[in-house]
């Protein structure tokens, strides 16, 4: 008789513990993952609500549709006006795959609904066919497709923006693909190892090589580390490792300011060890790196080494090698800072959100992500810019009568092909554009196959933009 009661007593012990497990999962989702259910892409209620909504269309800078909706029968029907040309900003929005970039992150704004709101039902019973509001971009749809034909046939990003204002002008990634056949592509899609879903510009990670030099320089600079008759002879040996020259050709004896112009590795590589990576770190991270970028669409974090590291991984960061990766995004707001006088301001994708009735509802103001560096660095950064594209290794991106501030970079990676890049900005004395060209697995130099992309660019740009 006492062995059943004990059975019994377990047996409710059990059946106690299963109530009480699945009380707290009950409750786990009602308390904290309610709102995430309810409004992620995947949840075929919100669609059947959302279907009923005109959702609201999506402009450039100039008013030009680059995507809206159309009435199909008792819903509506998402209509994309450029093929691939938005891909990785405007991105998609269908029942089968979810959404994507824009269309997902203001997804209540083009909706017109707030983000959980029990009037919302009730809303869409008494007045089933609502209507979303029309987001205005930043982009210059001229710049945006003059921008992706400059890039096509290769893998890489292109970022051009105003320096001041955070806005994006154009933001091209490739291989890129056409939501408006997502449906019939989407198998190939999935499986292409080229990765045609990934916004290279604010989600691909890559050593941004010497274009990261202007990070090195500008904390040279605040620091007082300047090496004025640093001796160059192609090469320098830091703890055993030899670290080259491109070509390893040496510069003979520079200052700091020849070292960018030519971009001398072994010079960067000793100042760095005097630097220190602590004093480094600290700067690195003024231009966000290491840190959150806040933006309409997700970007990745940049990262830079934090002590504790090698006297060879110091070397190999100050010349944009190693631990540092970095996404265009990131690179283009570092030139922007230096144009910008030192300050960094958050980037922008969506200029206005304007109501049905045509009234502009929000708009958006410049913040400043991080005073990166003061005044007088970033003149002396911009001078040498300058130089480095007047007769340095950034010569391809000049531009008759505008002074153009710039700088290349050749980044080694492990697939075997070097990644070219180029920032840059101009007019340097008084910036209305800055831009970064990044060519994945381009096998050349910055300086013969970036700097050429980045000027037609930022000529473009000064040709067509009311700023």
């Amino acid at each position: 008789m006492e062995k059943e009661i004990k059975r019994i007593i377990t047996v409710l012990v059990g059946i106690c513990m299963l109530f009480v497990s699945l009380v707290v999962y009950l409750t786990y989702f009602q308390v904290f993952k309610a709102e995430d259910i309810k409004t992620n892409s995947y949840n075929k209620r919100l669609w059947i609500n959302e279907e009923k909504i005109l959702r609201g269309s999506i402009i450039d800078r100039n008013g030009r549709i680059l995507a809206y909706s159309e009435k199909n029968g008792e819903s509506y029907n998402r209509v994309y006006n450029y093929g691939n040309l938005y891909s990785h900003i405007i991105g998609y929005s269908y029942r089968d795959y979810g959404k994507a970039n824009l269309e997902l992150h203001y997804n209540n704004v083009l909706l017109n609904i707030s983000e959980s709101s029990a009037l919302n039902e009730l809303r869409n019973l008494v007045e089933p066919n609502s209507e979303g509001n029309t987001l205005v971009l930043t982009i210059d749809h001229h710049l945006q497709e003059y921008s992706r034909n400059l890039l096509k046939g290769k893998k890489g990003a292109i970022v051009a923006m105003n320096p001041a204002t955070g806005e994006i002008y154009a933001m091209v990634s490739l291989p890129d693909f056409n939501p408006s056949t997502l449906r019939e592509d989407w198998a190939n899609i999935v499986e292409d190892e080229n990765s045609p879903l990934l916004n290279r510009a604010t989600s691909g990670l890559y050593q941004p090589g010497s274009t990261f030099k202007v990070v090195t320089a500008a904390a040279l600079l605040e620091n007082n580390i300047i090496l004025n008759q640093y001796e160059c002879t192609g090469s320098t040996i830091i703890d055993g490792y030899e670290l080259q020259d491109y070509a390893g050709k040496g510069h003979g004896s520079i200052n700091l300011e020849q070292a960018l112009v030519y971009s001398c590795n072994p010079y960067f590589a000793e100042a760095s060890l005097q630097l220190g990576i602590d004093r480094f770190s600290e700067v690195a991270e003024r231009f966000i790196l290491n840190k959150e970028i806040d933006f309409d669409l997700p970007v990745k974090k940049s990262s830079f080494p934090k002590r504790n590291i090698g006297k060879t991984d110091i070397a190999a960061a100050s010349i944009g090698q190693g631990k540092v990766l970095v996404t265009p995004l990131n690179m283009a707001l570092i030139a922007s800072g230096i144009a910008n006088k030192g300050d960094i301001v958050k980037p922008v994708l969506v200029k206005e959100v304007i109501s049905k009735n045509g009234k502009i509802i929000d708009t958006f103001e410049v913040e400043v992500l991080s005073r990166a560096i003061d005044v007088f660095t970033a003149n002396e950064l911009k001078n040498m810019m300058v130089d480095s594209v007047d007769k340095g290794t950034g010569k391809n991106a000049r531009i008759n009568n505008i002074r153009v501030a710039g700088k290349t970079g050749t980044a080694e990676n492990p697939s075997g092909n070097d990644h070219a890049w180029f920032i840059g900005f101009a007019p340097a004395e008084d910036p209305k554009v800055a831009v970064a060209v990044l060519l994945e697995e381009e096998g050349s130099t910055g300086g013969s196959s970036a700097a050429p992309i980045a000027r037609n660019i930022i000529l473009e740009a000064l040709k067509t933009i009311n700023n």
